[in-house]
């Protein structure tokens, strides 16, 4: 291990400093120098992701160390997989997985937003104003932004039998996605699994009983949505069936293999006799823990670990099917769709323990004739599966992206099911909203205010921009037409549907949205001052600390 160049450490009365080595040399950035630097790494970051945004947004191509390919246009996955070495540039990247965390989508959109609102920040500071007036007329700004979407929201009514307007606001998550040719079946895929799983009385979703899978082979078209639970899966022996009808599931821990001692133990056979004894000792035990499972009154089991041959010939002379080394994260899933137990001793297994489904039935695909187990007619009836299929890895890998946002939409809105319409006509309305105030406003914040603005309608000039439209021309004609005609509905047209285009793209209201790109904006761009960088002459070694002043 290299041994560290510099330490960190403090003094008596806790006040910190570095200690460096021979032939150190440390530099100190701060003041306006080190904000700059820090607006540097976050418009470079804000760039990359850009040319992403919209539904004519481009794709990028990432290539790991050792050569996998990711095509996306995702923000959180794009700059989760950037090495990204700028401290401040890390906090954007923490900014878009938070995003993704949260609302599901929407991830390249603030990163824009935020690298938009540090650009014309800088432009502020050279003109004198003080980082603390420019992030105070930035929170003035959000909360007018905050009120404004609230003002211009629509209320929307869906039901388990009307779900048109989810349907529209699925298809618009997944506008610019690879799959969006097939965006009608995959939104109506996202509203099929989030109401099976949705409680609308509580407006709750229960995420958990929600599975995404893939497998390479077919087309995006042949996704499909399966109610019940999907495992990649086989019977452990040919020879038993594959299929099991109104199944009794014994869900088990444990492995089908005799006990052994917990201490270190050493076993020495010498001759014949000795060796039949110990078969004779392990098949018994085996035959005992078989037993166990039959006299429960279960016809199938399910191990999360594995069991040798002498064992998986006896469960299939017994007419036990069995499947063997399934994770943890589908057994738990699997124990709550058929209302089961996790058992992890043969002892404490009883008929009350066992999961119930009305058909479990292997599935096979394509030549190659892999093989996946399905669980159907499921106890809990709102455990779903969704299984996504394409030509290769990384469609089926986008598709799941996909699926994710779309149903982090719909999720959304039955949690609030309050819209704002698409294309940037909710930033533009905001936009505007915030230079009628900045007018009324005595004190300096105003300029702070009307950069807020400013950079708000970075997002509508990047959809005219990534649309091939003239961004400027097309901004300066949308905001005209929202001011003349008091319509905070009207966006950019940016798929050619007309002058309505904007009217079909609805998303969700998510104010916060908004709070969480200005905070950290502000407090990463404004209140640090102080960059302290000190590097290794011989290695060309280069580590940075950040200090809040």
């Amino acid at each position: 291990m290299a041994e560290h160049q510099a330490v960190y450490a403090t003094d008596e009365y806790g006040r910190p400093f570095i200690i460096l080595r021979e032939q150190a040399k440390k530099t100190r950035a701060h003041g306006l120098e080190a904000i700059k630097s820090h607006i540097l790494a976050a418009k470079t970051v804000a760039n990359i992701v850009r040319t992403s945004l919209g539904p004519r947004g481009l794709d990028k191509i990432l290539i790991s160390p050792d050569g996998e390919i990711t095509v996306t246009n995702d923000g959180a996955t794009i700059l989760s997989q950037m090495e990204v070495e700028h401290q401040i540039a890390k906090l954007l990247v923490q900014l878009s997985r938070s995003q993704d965390d949260e609302v599901g989508d929407g991830t390249t959109g603030v990163v824009v937003l935020a690298g938009a609102l540090l650009e014309q920040s800088e432009a502020l500071l050279d003109r004198g104003i003080h980082p603390i007036r420019i992030a105070d007329g930035f929170d003035r700004a959000c909360a007018i932004a905050v009120s404004n979407l609230e003002r211009i929201a629509d209320t929307i009514e869906y039901s388990k039998t009307n779900t048109e307007n989810l349907l529209k606001t699925a298809m618009t998550s997944l506008g610019s996605k690879i799959v969006s040719k097939e965006h009608q079946q995959f939104a109506q895929i996202a509203v099929d699994a989030v109401l099976q799983v949705a409680d609308l009385e509580r407006r709750d979703v229960l995420f958990d009983l929600i599975k995404v899978d893939g497998k390479v082979g077919g087309s995006l078209a042949d996704t499909q949505l399966i109610k019940g639970v999907l495992i990649d899966k086989d019977m452990s022996h040919p020879q038993m069936p594959d299929k099991v009808e109104d199944a009794r599931i014994a869900i088990l821990t444990c492995p089908f293999e005799p006990p052994r001692p917990k201490t270190k133990h050493k076993l020495d056979i010498t001759s014949v006799e000795e060796f039949k004894k110990l078969q004779n000792y392990e098949k018994e035990k085996f035959l005992d823990m078989i037993k166990r499972v039959q006299d429960s009154g279960a016809n199938l089991v399910i191990c999360q670990w594995g069991f040798d041959d002498e064992a998986n010939h006896l469960l299939m002379q017994n007419d036990l099917p069995a499947v063997r080394w399934v994770g943890g994260p589908e057994i738990e899933l699997i124990a709550i769709a058929t209302e089961g137990r996790i058992v992890p001793r043969f002892e404490d297994l009883t008929p009350e323990k066992l999961g119930k489904a009305g058909l479990v039935r292997e599935v096979t695909f394509g030549t190659t004739r892999d093989k996946m187990m399905v669980i159907e007619e499921c106890a809990n009836t709102r455990a779903v599966t969704i299984f996504v299929r394409g030509s290769n890895k990384m469609i089926v890998d986008e598709g799941k992206r996909a699926l994710h946002d779309a149903i982090c939409a719909v999720r959304n809105l039955i949690k609030d099911n309050r819209v704002v319409y698409g294309g940037g006509a909710a930033d533009i309305s905001s936009s505007i909203a915030i230079q009628k105030a900045a007018d009324e406003i005595p004190s300096i914040e105003q300029y702070a205010m009307r950069a807020f603005a400013s950079a708000l309608d970075s997002i509508p000039l990047a959809l005219a921009e990534n649309s091939g439209l003239s961004p400027i021309e097309t901004l300066s004609e949308v905001k005209s037409r929202q001011v003349k005609e008091n319509d905070s509905k009207l966006g950019i047209d940016c798929n050619g549907r007309g002058n309505k285009g904007a009217y079909e793209e609805a998303v969700c209201v998510r104010s916060t949205d908004l709070q969480a790109t200005t905070i950290p904006t502000r407090d990463t761009g404004m209140y640090i001052d102080a960059f302290i960088l000190w590097s290794i002459v011989p290695n060309d070694w280069i580590c940075s600390w950040f200090v809040q002043s």
